[in-house]
C-alpha cells in the first residue's frame, strides 16, 4: 500500500500516485510495456487476481515487473512527507527517503526500544513499558535459557549415542580387516558381515512410525506392478537397508506368504492372531511392513525372513 497523499507538503505529481491504491507510491514497480508505475505490494496483490496491467489491461506477469527510472526514484524520495508518529505527538517534516531514519530515532515511536530502568535492564518497545514486570519477563528469559539448554543437551546426548555408534561400526571394520588376512577367515568374515547387515536393519526398523491396522480385510494380497513399485520407492526412501528391499516386496505378494497367510480361508480364521503382530508404517502409503526382529512372540506359520510386506486399500492407521 501507498503512502496517504494527505501526510505530504503541497502537491503531488499525478505520475507519483499508484492507480491502484491512490497513495504515493511505495517502493515502485512498473510494467514493461506500457510503463505504468504502481507500489510494490499493490501490484503483486492484483497479479494474484488478474496477470494484466491495472490500467489499460496489457497482459503482465511478475517477473515481466521492473524498477522505476531513476528520475521518478528522485521526484519520490525530494518529497516531505509527515511522520509515520504523528499521531503520537511528533510533528517533524522530513524527506521521503530519510523518513526510515527518522523512524528509528523519532522520539515520538511508540515501538522505539529503549531500556528498562526499574532494575532488569531488558529492552523493550516504549509502549510496553507501562505494562512491563521485570520479575516476570527475566522468569520467561529464564525458562527460555532452560528450554535452550535442555535442548542442548538432548542434541548432544544423541551425538554421543551416534558417535557410539560409529566407533562400534569402525571396530567390527577393523575386525573385518583383520579377520580378512587370517587363515579360515571367510566363515568369520561372513558373520560380521551378518551382524552390519542385520544391525542396520535394527536401526531402520526403529525409525519407524507404529501403526495400527484397523481393517485386515482390506489388505491386498496380489499387489500389481505399479502399486509395488510405488510401495518399493517408500521403502527405500524410509532408508530400508538395501540387501532387504527387493526380498521384502517379492514378500508382498501372497505367493510368497507363510502358512498362515496363504489362502483366503486361513487368512479369515487367523485374523485374529494378527492383531498380535508390530506392525510399521511404510511412509506415506496404506501399507506395513512386519518384521521376524520384532515379531518372535508370533507362530512360525504367521512370520517371514525377514519380513513381510502388507498392502492395503484402507484401513491403516
Amino acid at each position: 500500500m501507498g503512502y496517504d497523499i494527505n501526510r505530504f507538503e503541497g502537491d503531488v505529481d499525478e505520475e507519483l500516485i499508484c492507480a491502484i491504491c491512490s497513495g504515493v507510491l511505495e517502493e515502485p514497480l512498473q510494467a514493461p510495456q506500457c510503463e505504468h508505475a504502481f507500489c510494490s505490494g499493490c501490484i503483486h496483490e492484483w497479479l494474484t487476481r488478474q496477470p494484466t496491467c491495472p490500467v489499460d489491461r496489457n497482459s503482465i506477469t511478475p517477473n515481466q515487473l521492473k524498477p522505476v527510472p531513476r528520475i521518478l526514484r528522485n521526484l519520490l524520495a525530494r518529497l516531505s512527507i509527515a511522520c509515520d508518529n504523528a499521531g503520537f505527538g511528533c510533528t517533524t517534516i522530513v524527506k521521503l527517503d530519510m523518513l526510515q531514519t527518522h523512524l528509528q530515532e523519532c522520539e515520538h515511536n511508540p515501538k522505539k526500544p529503549v531500556h528498562c530502568e526499574q532494575g532488569c535492564g531488558l529492552i523493550i518497545p516504549k509502549d510496553e513499558l507501562k505494562d512491563h514486570n521485570c520479575v516476570r519477563e527475566l522468569r520467561q528469559l529464564v525458562q527460555q535459557q532452560q528450554c535452550k539448554m535442555a535442548d542442548m543437551q538432548t542434541e548432544l546426548s544423541e551425538n554421543k549415542l551416534q558417535m557410539g555408534e560409529m566407533k562400534r561400526e569402525i571396530q567390527l571394520l577393523k575386525e573385518y580387516m583383520r579377520n580378512m588376512r587370517a587363515p579360515g577367515a571367510s566363515s568369520r568374515i561372513r558373520e560380521i558381515q551378518s551382524e552390519i547387515e542385520s544391525d542396520d536393519v535394527h536401526r531402520w526398523v526403529s525409525s519407524l512410525t507404529s501403526a495400527r491396522v484397523t481393517r485386515w480385510g482390506g489388505m491386498i494380497s496380489t499387489p500389481d506392478t505399479v502399486l509395488q513399485a510405488v510401495i518399493k520407492r517408500a521403502l527405500i526412501d524410509s532408508g530400508c537397508p538395501t540387501h532387504i528391499v527387493n526380498e521384502l516386496m517379492e514378500n508382498a505378494h501372497e505367493r510368497r506368504w507363510p502358512p498362515g497367510l496363504s489362502t483366503l480361508e486361513t487368512r479369515q480364521l487367523n485374523r485374529r492372531q494378527y492383531e498380535q503382530y508390530v506392525t510399521k508404517r511404510i511412509p506415506g502409503k496404506q501399507a506395513v511392513v512386519v518384521m521376524s526382529c520384532e515379531n518372535q512372540h508370533m507362530p512360525e506359520d504367521l512370520l517371514l525372513e525377514p519380513g513381510l510386506v502388507m498392502i492395503f486399500a484402507h484401513g491403516v492407521e
